[in-house]
């Protein structure tokens, strides 16, 4: 079977960080402050809980860093056995699974959710997004690791003309900034005026899309236009 074009991957990995951006608005605004896709700021607020902060939850950010690992970890055994479109299958339908997992603790719930009831969501949410982390890194399209801006934004900065640079593939990492934005847009607006299942659903439908796109890509030469 042919894998995706050169060009279809960035197109996938895109609607991947759009998931992201909206899984973490799930996990931030509604599991009490905490990122199930972000994990430097889970270790910042490892530190703020360690040293008392009572808005962060200790065991929350346990919970999702613990698991987030563990995610990487079927992510990078996932990696040693497939690449590319298959690769991206195989982890597309692993996370439309855990996702329906939470979905399903949310929509279980009577009134808002407990603590247990919280760290249930959280868990497969950050394996998700660990499995999404280690896949977009084993495909290894520069500047769209689908869950991590911080050296895109840095080189959008340190490669443009202002700072002297050629602009190298500004567009791309302006679309992989654009996407997180708009993921965190569009889950927030789900959170907020019709709650975390909507959230949720939004996310599984980005999936689901995710996953038939790369199933029926086509690889086409490999001069194929780039994102």
């Amino acid at each position: 079977m042919a894998a995706p074009t050169t060009g279809t991957l960035p197109f996938l990995l895109l609607l991947l960080t759009v998931v992201a951006g909206a899984v973490d608005a799930v996990s931030f605004l509604s599991l009490g402050h905490v990122f199930v896709v972000n994990m430097t700021g889970n270790i910042v607020f490892l530190g703020f809980a360690a040293a008392g902060v009572t808005e962060i939850s200790l065991t929350a950010t346990l919970v999702a860093l613990g698991t987030f690992l563990c995610g990487s970890v079927v992510g990078g055994r996932l990696a040693l056995r497939f690449v590319d479109e298959r690769l991206l299958t195989v982890a597309t339908i692993v996370k439309i699974v855990l996702v329906a997992i939470a979905l399903i603790v949310v929509a279980t719930s009577h009134e808002s959710l407990d603590a247990l009831q919280r760290y249930a969501v959280i868990a497969p949410l950050a394996f998700a997004m660990g499995v999404q982390n280690a896949s977009a890194r084993r495909i290894g399209i520069p500047d769209l690791t689908t869950t991590v801006l911080t050296m895109t934004l840095t080189a959008l900065a340190a490669d443009s003309s202002l700072a002297g640079g050629t602009n190298p593939r500004w567009s791309r990492r302006a679309l992989s900034i654009g996407s997180m934005l708009l993921g965190a847009f569009a889950g927030g607006l789900c959170v907020l005026h019709q709650g975390i299942a909507a959230a949720l659903v939004l996310v599984l439908v980005l999936l689901a899309i995710t996953g038939l796109l790369a199933r029926f890509a086509f690889r086409a030469p490999a001069n194929a236009a780039d994102v």
